[in-house]
C-alpha cells in the first residue's frame, strides 16, 4: 500500500485486521483520521501506543461476535493498551483532550484490559467486559 505510515508514530500496518486483511481503500480517511488522534494522545503522553485491534473484516468481526454495526468495520476505532496505564486512565486523558478541542469527540469503552477509542461523531460511552465491543457492557454519560 502506498500509504504506508499514517503519522509519525503510526503505520497503517498496525490497524490491519487480526486475520491479515489490509484496510480497504474506502476507509483509508477513516483510518487516516483516527491515527492523526491518537498520535495528539501518544505526543500528549509520551507514551507508546499499542494497538491491538483496528480494522475488522466483516468475517473477523462475526468471528469474535464483535457488534454488528462496530465502527471497526469501517476503520474508525482502536483497542488501545498503554504501558503503565490502566483503561481508566487512558480514557480521563482522552477525555481531557477532547474538552480542550485536541482530540475528537466520539466513542470510548473502557475494558478490562484495553480502552477503545472510535472517531463516529458523536460522544457514547460505555463500559464492557470481554474483548468484544459495544453491544455488551453498560452505557454510562
Amino acid at each position: 500500500m502506498a500509504m504506508s505510515k499514517l503519522t509519525n508514530n503510526f503505520s497503517l500496518r498496525e490497524f490491519r485486521c487480526k486475520d491479515g486483511t489490509d484496510v480497504p481503500e474506502e476507509y483509508m480517511d477513516n483510518v487516516k483520521e483516527l491515527a492523526e488522534n491518537l498520535q495528539v494522545l501518544r505526543e500528549h503522553l509520551g507514551k507508546a501506543i499499542r494497538v491491538i485491534s483496528g480494522y475488522r473484516s466483516s468475517k473477523y468481526n462475526r468471528k469474535i461476535d464483535g457488534a454488528r454495526r462496530s465502527q471497526h468495520l469501517t476503520a474508525s476505532a482502536a483497542d488501545v493498551k498503554i504501558s503503565g496505564m490502566t483503561p481508566k486512565e487512558i480514557r480521563d486523558v482522552i477525555e481531557q483532550l477532547i474538552k480542550d478541542g485536541l482530540m475528537k469527540q466520539g466513542g470510548i469503552g473502557v475494558y478490562t484490559s484495553f480502552l477503545h477509542y472510535d472517531v463516529r461523531n458523536r460522544k457514547v460511552r460505555w463500559f464492557g467486559k470481554g474483548v468484544k465491543d459495544d453491544r455488551e457492557g453498560r452505557f454510562y454519560k
